[in-house]
């Protein structure tokens, strides 16, 4: 199960083969998941991202605007939930593992976040572990929301438009070179 999960993007084809119109509540869930949770740091977002990409551009089952805004739409939700889950549980969660997370450390990080988090949630939607980790530290730190949701938002345009764009182009590439040959 995880090597299915860590390996998607490979199975994409076969997915939209198998579930159809399912495949947008599933790439959904897996960008949801993703950005959503610490702990699923390990699901492919920027290959599957570009995957998704590629697929759009070679079949007319799934159409390039609306996987961006469905995909949009769970990448924004997963890290606002990230972010309220941080909020909530981050002290807690540091306070109770104090051996290893100190008082210290959560004073830095909220200097941090004030003097940098804009473009910490913004450039950390490139960098797969950090992509998870964060909106959790930027609600732990209780990063102004507004500011948060406003890199949240840019920074999801950016990561979707930029990934999705690379794979349309290359399918559309790849699609066009196996036409000469």
């Amino acid at each position: 199960m995880i090597d299915f999960l860590m390996n998607l993007e490979q199975w994409l084809p076969m997915l939209l083969e198998q579930y159809g119109v399912w495949i947008y509540a599933i790439l959904f869930l897996v960008i949801f998941a993703e950005t959503g949770s610490v702990f699923m740091f390990f699901l492919p977002g920027d290959s599957l991202l570009i995957a998704v990409g590629a697929l759009c551009s070679t079949t007319d089952a799934v159409h390039l605007h609306y996987m961006f805004s469905l995909l949009f739409a769970a990448s924004v939700l997963g890290y606002t939930v990230n972010y309220y889950t941080g909020s909530l549980l981050g002290l807690k969660f540091f306070n109770r593992h104090s051996r290893y997370f100190k008082p210290a450390y959560m004073v830095k990080t909220n200097a941090y976040f004030v003097k940098h988090g804009g473009k910490t949630i913004l450039m950390a939607r490139f960098v797969p572990f950090v992509r998870s980790f964060a909106p959790f530290a930027a609600g732990s730190a209780h990063m102004s929301f507004a500011t948060f949701t406003f890199y949240n938002v840019v920074g999801g345009l950016i990561w979707l438009g930029l990934l999705l764009g690379i794979g349309y182009g290359l399918g559309h590439t790849v699609s066009a070179v196996a036409d000469l040959v």
